[in-house]
Parts: structure tokens; sequence; C-alpha cells
């Protein structure tokens, strides 16, 4: 299956997840082991079925930061991207550059930055793999500060309002320590959704920073976990061979995706979300293509990019490492 095929009726809704692939173009290489390369699509989406994902390769296009409006001698290379509750700006964590940027949507400007670019550190001001940058309704931003094994909470003010963790300790015990986070997923209650790739462990926490399950995931590289309606983890593995996998918050397996030949298989998917319908939209970063899956079927049933072929024109994404549901409207 490549670039972006119809899809059925009853499909169209969770298909539009996919159908905006928005590229955060401008970028070059990365040296993060999750982004050899650099660009980052924001699939966007409707719960009102307002467009048909057969309408999808002409709605994709480049939003890049504005020329001049990084600092002198600073390139941008985004990993996951996700739009802020307001809907006015995005925030992107360039994991190969140590910072993360907020980019206002209507000007292109990069309007805030929080790290030492190209500098890993653990002090205040520093990050050391960043990764899933998360804008807030009150307009802070958490993230996963792999290498230092930490979720922090950062404020505009650029102060560290709130950490889970503690620096430099790699440890899965939550919640006193973590195991080299990639996800920090978070919650309406106001909890948090921690991915430990030291364990293969999912822990969700509560508001105030409770342990409410801290299970073991059966994937080897576990990536950016999130749950589903009825309160299951869906996780991807992030490998050559990929798969994503349903577990109850009791840890048993509910369901697994993972084909080893073929157009269904998945070489590196680094992130895995569920709709309303009960399909799972996927970015399948080394095919190059983001996907839709049918638990129920197990198969694809619809997808944007064009498998095992990278590019930057119509119907073409490029290591695609984020997805993010968002309103039609926004871009």
């Amino acid at each position: 299956m490549n670039a972006a095929s119809p899809a059925p009726a009853h499909l169209r809704m969770a298909a539009t997840v996919a159908a905006l692939a928005v590229a955060l173009a401008g970028c070059g290489a990365s040296t993060n082991p999750r982004t050899p390369t650099s660009a980052t699509p924001i699939p966007a989406a409707t719960p009102s079925d307002q467009a048909s994902p057969s309408d999808a390769p002409g709605q994709a296009g480049p939003l890049p930061p504005t020329a001049g409006s990084l600092p002198p001698g600073q390139r941008f290379e985004a990993d996951d991207a996700f739009l802020a509750p307001d809907g006015k700006t995005i925030v992107a964590n360039d994991d190969s550059h140590e910072v993360i940027d907020r980019i206002d949507i209507k000007t292109g400007k990069v309007v805030w930055q929080y790290g030492h670019y190209s500098v890993a550190g653990h002090a205040a001001g520093y990050l050391n793999g960043p990764d899933d940058s998360y804008p807030l309704a009150n307009g802070d931003v958490v993230v996963a500060d792999i290498k230092n094994c930490r979720v922090i909470e950062i404020a505009p003010s650029k102060q560290i309002v709130h950490q889970w963790g503690r620096t430099g300790r790699c440890a899965d015990v939550a919640p006193r320590t973590y195991g080299s986070p990639n996800g920090d997923t978070p919650l309406p209650d106001g909890g948090l959704l921690i991915t430990d790739i030291l364990g293969s462990r999912v822990i969700r926490l509560s508001a105030t920073g409770k342990v409410i399950f801290d299970i073991h995931v059966p994937v080897a590289y576990p990536s950016d976990a999130h749950l589903d309606a009825q309160g299951n983890v869906i996780v991807v593995d992030y490998s050559t061979i990929g798969a994503v996998v349903a577990v109850t918050p009791q840890g048993h397996l509910l369901w697994r995706y993972r084909p080893t030949s073929g157009n269904g298989r998945l070489d590196h998917p680094s992130l895995a979300v569920a709709l309303p319908d009960g399909t799972i939209v996927v970015n399948d970063d080394f095919r190059a293509r983001v996907v839709v899956i049918d638990p129920r079927t197990n198969r694809i049933v619809w997808q944007y990019g064009r498998t095992g072929v990278p590019g930057h024109g119509p119907g073409q994404l490029n290591i695609p490492d984020g997805i993010d549901p968002v309103p039609v409207g926004i871009f």
C-alpha cells in the first residue's frame, strides 16, 4: 500500500488522523538513535470526520521555523512535536541539539527555547536526550530527559517546577527513579504515563505522583506509551521487526501486531495512539509512513507515505518519528 489510499466510510475518522502529514522541514541528520534523520510529521485529525483521507496528499505541507527565528549558527531538527492546547503553538524536541523549541503557528517563528544548543548536561537549563516535549494547558512543558533519567516540567520562565526521578540515577524503581524514560504522556486526570526503556516498563502516575501501576510490557524497546479509552496501555516495540501491543494495567497482554514480512511489517515504529473507533494510528519510522491498524483484523486499513520510499514530496514522509491528532483547521 503506497501513499494515501481511500478508506471505507466507517474508517474515515480514524484515517484522517494521518491525513495531514505536516513535515517540520529544514532539518539535517540526527545523532539520536531514535531519530537517524530529521523529519517529524504532525498528522492532523478531526473527531467529527470533516475531511476524507483521499484528500490527504493535497493537504500536506511543511511547517518549518521561519528564517532568522533561531539564534545564529543553529539548525532546526525535530523529533516529536505536539500542538499546544490553545492551538497557537507547536512544541518540538530537537534531541540532536539538546533543546526544546516552541514554534508560533501563525508566524512560523521559534518564540521560546530551552536547553543549551548542542551541549548536553544535567545542571539547571541543560538537557541530555530530550524526548516527547508536551505543552501543557498552563503554559509549561513536560519532557522526558532520557540520559538524565528524569522527567521534568519547565515553566515559561525556564524554571524547573517539577521533577520525577533523580537526576543521573538510572534505575526502574518508580517513583524514586526511572530507567531512561523516553515517554511522558500527560493524562486527562493530571497524571503522567512514563515509558522506561530500562526494564521495558510503563508507569502510570497520579496527579500527585503516586504510582497507579508499574508494569513490564512484552517488547524489547518500548517507546512513547499511551492509554486507550479503556485505560489499557498501547505501546510500540522500536525494533527492526517492530510491533504494537495492548496491555492491561495489570500487565496482561491483550493484543499484539507483529508481522515479520510483507507490507504489514513495521520497522522501528516509535509511537502508537488508539483512536475513538478502536483503530490504532502508528508512525512506522524506517518504512517512511504513518499507518492505521485495525486490531479486529490485524490489518493495515490506511496509510500515508510510500512504503520504504522516504521523501519530502506529495504523499511522502521521511522517517516520521512523531504523530499528534489535532483538529482540522489549525494549519
